[in-house]
């Protein structure tokens, strides 16, 4: 993994951040511990992954690179808004497809839904979906989960650990 870091320029990544294959990664990406970015995903400059979060093969991260409101001057040629940054809280899971915009924050805990499009700030523990991505449920409806959780998202990473079994070993139920 230490090669891929290398290759991609990636400075400010945990050592346990796992990269797969396929993937245009700005070379400013900060990445936490456990962070996992599945193959074919495009991230652009200004993204902030936290710990554990698990981004689904060909997630997108992108957008607000063109200004659109120039009368009289043409998009390709209009200068580029000033950037904000994107950050994806720790324990967050973006699904397959999703396209997440440049400048959201999706809080700790949340998942989005396969196929979303994330266009505003995501709360902590919301499941959304859809497009654009609106809420339709929370991760622990239960407060005293939701504590239980925290704490364990506040403690030291463990020095080692092992991501998912991976799906071609994937048991099934009969």
């Amino acid at each position: 993994m230490s090669f891929v870091r290398r290759r991609h320029g990636l400075t400010r990544v945990h050592p346990t951040f796992y990269l797969c294959s396929g993937c245009e990664v700005a070379s400013d990406l900060v990445a936490g511990p456990f962070s996992f970015v599945n193959s074919g995903c495009l991230i652009y400059p200004g993204v902030e992954l936290g710990a554990y979060v698990l981004l689904g093969n060909r997630v997108a991260i992108v957008g607000q690179d063109h200004r659109i409101d120039v009368p009289g001057t043409p998009m390709a040629f209009g200068e580029r808004p000033l950037a904000r940054r994107t950050l994806i809280e720790d324990d967050v899971w973006v699904g397959y497809g999703s396209v997440v915009r440049t400048g959201v924050r999706i809080q700790r805990g949340a998942v989005v839904g396969a196929g979303s499009v994330v266009t505003k700030d995501v709360g902590p523990y919301e499941i959304v979906a859809g497009t654009p991505a609106r809420k339709i449920g929370e991760r622990f409806p239960d407060p005293e989960e939701r504590r239980k959780h925290d704490e364990m998202l506040v403690q030291p990473p463990p020095r080692r650990g092992d991501f998912s079994v991976p799906l071609d070993r994937q048991r099934f139920e009969d």
